[in-house]
């Protein structure tokens, strides 16, 4: 295997643990919100709440120097129009089955359409905020800002109690830092990660001893595992908390990169591969298989019941992916159509015509 697709088959192997924990999160909260309890998953979020998703923020930012000194028309298209495209979308699919189908109420789901324009919706946010970095990325590439300035600053934000009640500013506040940071800091990481291909044994004790530091401070005194929140303990201190993030989410890196070697785990690579098509889709069949099971009462144990949550939750995704994939119905779910694109681009209309009538060379 070359030395790129090396490269990609880590970071998709990346992508592909971040999902992972993402569903994991969000179907042990939801159904510990139900029981009131907490299962197995809760602690395993529990110790991955530092990095879970400044990690997957990071890695959205890794390849963007390829891109970045591309013109504004072209780089909009591919890292900010593309994500909207895919938000706008969902956010009205899921406003519809969750509010106007499922409460019957048209009037507020009307409502939840017009504010998502200016506040993400649910587990969208983290699409919409892709958009916001790229193009805020984009804008100090441009006026040439110094990098060391930008991450002092991004800095300060992280640590600073930014609660101004507008979800963008806030969630800019807290995570712009780590998408800067992979965009900054991607040749390091991506040495890190070839060093430690190279260097096994090595990788594996510096990856234990990570997770130790981390889990000592995770679970230091005060911490509460609580049905649908992490409440850490000296990682939750400003600065170490920064601190923590970004070192597990160079450390998920070079996880993902030890991971990659295994043959029988290249389904965590593929699922990576497919990110979008889990993260975009995966909240109503696990909200749905969650309301069944709740309803039906056989399954008491949280445990048992988020696990089962989380299976559907990833794997509804994928069986829906393949029905579209065979047949040829509702691609533009999760391939962006030509109309979407921004006229003149690559995936446009008027490109794809443009190069259809180019005279052969």
């Amino acid at each position: 295997m070359s030395g790129q697709s090396n490269r990609l088959s880590w970071v998709d192997t990346a992508k592909g643990i971040s999902i992972v924990l993402v569903v994991m999160m969000h179907s042990a909260y939801g159904v510990g919100e139900e029981t009131g309890g907490t299962g197995i998953l809760h602690w395993i979020i529990g110790f991955a709440t530092p990095f879970r998703m400044p990690e997957f923020f990071l890695i959205s930012g890794l390849f963007l120097s390829q891109v970045i000194d591309r013109d504004w028309k072209r780089y909009a298209d591919r890292r900010v129009v593309h994500y909207f495209y895919f938000y706008f979308l969902w956010a009205f699919l899921q406003i519809l089955f969750k509010v106007a189908l499922g409460t019957g109420d048209p009037v507020t789901a009307a409502s939840y359409m017009a504010w998502a324009i200016i506040e993400p919706y649910g587990v969208l946010w983290f699409i919409y905020m892709l958009a916001v970095f790229a193009a805020s990325t984009k804008l100090l590439h441009d006026a040439k800002v110094p990098r060391i300035i930008v991450i002092g600053a991004a800095a300060i934000l992280q640590m600073a109690p930014v609660v101004t009640g507008s979800y963008i500013i806030d969630q800019f506040a807290e995570y712009f830092v780590y998408f800067y940071v992979g965009y900054a800091f991607a040749p390091t990481i991506f040495k890190v990660v070839d060093w430690a291909l190279d260097h096994t044994l090595l990788a594996i004790l510096g990856v234990i001893a990570w997770g130790l530091i981390d889990a000592a401070l995770v679970f230091s005194p005060g911490y509460e595992v609580q049905p649908k929140h992490m409440v850490m303990g000296l990682a939750e201190l400003p600065g170490l908390h920064l601190i923590l993030a970004v070192s597990g989410s160079i450390t998920l890196c070079v996880t993902a990169g030890l991971i990659s070697k295994l043959p029988f785990m290249n389904w965590l690579r593929w699922l990576g591969a497919h990110s979008i098509v889990v993260y975009l889709s995966f909240s109503i069949p696990m909200a749905m298989t969650r309301v069944i099971l709740m309803k039906l009462g056989i399954i008491e144990s949280t445990s048992v019941l988020s696990i089962i949550v989380m299976l559907v939750a990833l794997t509804a995704p994928l069986v829906l992916y393949a029905a579209i994939q065979f047949t040829g119905w509702g691609k533009f779910l999760f391939e962006r159509p030509a109309w979407a694109h921004i006229p003149g681009t690559p995936g446009s209309r008027s490109y794809v015509k443009t190069a259809q009538q180019a005279p052969a060379e």
